[in-house]
């Protein structure tokens, strides 16, 4: 079948990104799915500072490509093998896709699942099939998903059911925003009830991590960026203190604030800066959790020493380290239940054709959430 869709076929486009035009709307030919594939209808899909840095070089990948991870839609079609999931069934994609039988699947550490990682490397759909390509020229998947498109093939390890009565621009949010920065702070970061929380960069997945530090029992959370709108923001959602980054201060700040410093750290900003504040922010014992993910070259100043003499810890988190069939459904019911109000990170809501405008706008930081409506 033929479908529209967002294709980056060069990185490092000079900006603004609304004349570079680093994505090209075309028609490119989708495949039907193969064994244990699902042919969706995207209704929605979110940009994220993980597209744009893909879009900037910071996280290369094989092209030409279709970009888009978060995203939303109805299934069209099942392939061989899949029976859990049937036609009309609204699903939210996950960028992490897990096989359910390699060592880290069975330990349910599935954002780590080993062939997910290599398939999503390789532009391939999780075991290896690639269903999108323009004539003779093969168009690559991004991460599993390829949401920017009218129509995405998936594996079926790629997609979890939700109830149908939660609308797409909303429900696109929690295949990465929610599940990123929420689930950086309270599975991750294992918040304890009347924990002080530091959120360093408030894009999209920094303020839904807010949201899930008060959600989770914080008794501060303390929203950290160098943009004095985004702190306002923050403020506005709940969060109990701001400081700028930018601050010669600011690490003293958040300490004074804190009381000697917060039991937990997370950063979001993608910048070694920024986490190399947010883990000078900690108090000894602190806990730091990363969802950052500058460029692979990039390296960080913090001192082995202190890690040891200090007992402090420095995490990762991909996905939050969610196992996304599990987790998106009661992250959904915390939403549906007015806990969990994700849907105050949207500010735009895009075409497709408006898309290389978005990524300007995200890029120059004025936009939270932007969703495309499909």
């Amino acid at each position: 079948m033929k479908t529209r869709a967002a294709v980056l076929r060069e990185m490092q486009k000079p900006r603004p990104y609304g004349e570079s035009q680093p994505l090209s709307i075309e028609e490119i030919t989708l495949d039907p799915p193969g064994r244990g594939e699902v042919l969706v209808r995207i209704r929605a899909a979110g940009l994220c500072h993980s597209d744009l840095s893909t879009i900037n070089g910071n996280r290369p990948r094989p092209l030409p490509m279709v970009l888009g991870h978060e995203a939303a839609g109805e299934v069209v079609e099942t392939g061989e093998g899949v029976d859990d999931l049937k036609v009309g069934d609204h699903v939210v994609f996950s960028f992490a896709p897990n096989c359910g039988t390699c060592a880290f699947c069975l330990s349910g550490e599935a954002a780590l699942c080993q062939p997910g990682a290599a398939a999503n490397t390789a532009g391939h759909l999780l075991g290896g099939g690639m269903r999108l390509h323009r004539g003779d020229e093969t168009v690559y998947h991004h991460i599993g998903v390829s949401g920017f498109a009218e129509y995405a093939v998936a594996s079926r390890r790629s997609l979890t059911r939700i109830d149908p009565e939660l609308p797409f621009h909303v429900a696109a949010l929690f295949g990465c925003a929610v599940l990123t920065g929420v689930g950086a702070v309270v599975h991750t970061g294992k918040l304890r009830l009347g924990q002080s929380v530091l959120v360093v960069g408030l894009g999209g997945v920094g303020l839904a991590a807010v949201l899930g530090a008060l959600g989770g029992g914080a008794r501060q959370v303390i929203a950290a960026d160098i943009d004095a709108d985004k702190l306002e923001t923050a403020r506005a959602m709940g969060a109990t203190h701001v400081v700028n980054s930018a601050d010669d201060d600011a690490i003293e700040q958040v300490r004074d604030i804190s009381g000697g410093g917060v039991d937990l750290a997370t950063e979001f900003a993608g910048v070694a800066s920024a986490l190399e504040f947010a883990f000078e922010c900690t108090r000894r014992g602190g806990t730091t959790v990363t969802s950052g993910l500058p460029h692979p070259d990039v390296r960080l100043a913090i001192s082995p020493t202190r890690m040891v003499a200090e007992q402090r810890t420095l995490k990762g988190s991909y996905l939050g380290g969610h196992v996304p069939s599990l987790d998106v459904p009661g992250y959904i019911a915390l939403y549906q239940a007015g806990r969990l109000p994700v849907d105050r990170l949207l500010t735009h809501r895009l075409t497709l054709d408006e898309i290389n405008e978005g990524f300007e706008r995200l890029a120059q930081g004025q936009a939270i959430r932007q969703v495309i409506d499909l």
